[in-house]
């Protein structure tokens, strides 16, 4: 996996822009890493159909028919729409996983889990932050 370069993004603003659009928890999360608090995200337990996009810059993310219920108290997928995200090593915390982030501007999104037996289509839990995404019904 590549190391993390902020250059690589098509949408690149200065810290003071992405604090002026984002709320203060969606700059946490999305500019510094963080997380939100399990079960407590806006689309923990959402089931609309629709397309959930980056909070930071709208590209979209994934498709609602990707979403599951894993039971982690974040937003679950199985898979990403191709080329939405970028993939990072993360040896944060003493352990080693995945670090997700949105291909066009860098937001982080959470991390990727694999092999944990999940039937899904693919053995991958994208386990998303409610806060670093917005939902675009089908309809709309």
């Amino acid at each position: 996996m590549a190391k993390q370069d902020s250059s690589d993004y098509p949408i690149v603003k200065p810290e003071d822009e992405w604090r002026a659009i984002l709320s203060p928890q969606q700059f946490r999360v999305l500019r510094e890493k963080g997380t939100e608090r399990p079960f407590t995200g806006e689309y923990e337990y959402h089931h609309e159909k629709g397309v959930y996009c980056c909070a930071g810059c709208n590209a979209p993310l994934y498709e609602s028919s990707a979403k599951f219920d894993s039971g982690c108290g974040w937003p679950a997928f199985f898979q990403a729409l191709p080329g939405a995200i970028k993939r990072f090593e993360d040896r944060s915390f003493g352990m080693v996983r995945i670090e997700m982030v949105c291909a066009k501007c860098g937001g982080h999104l959470g991390h990727i889990f694999q092999g944990e037996g999940y039937k899904t289509p693919v053995d991958e839990r994208h386990c998303v932050n409610s806060v670093s995404m917005k939902f675009l019904p089908e309809d709309a």
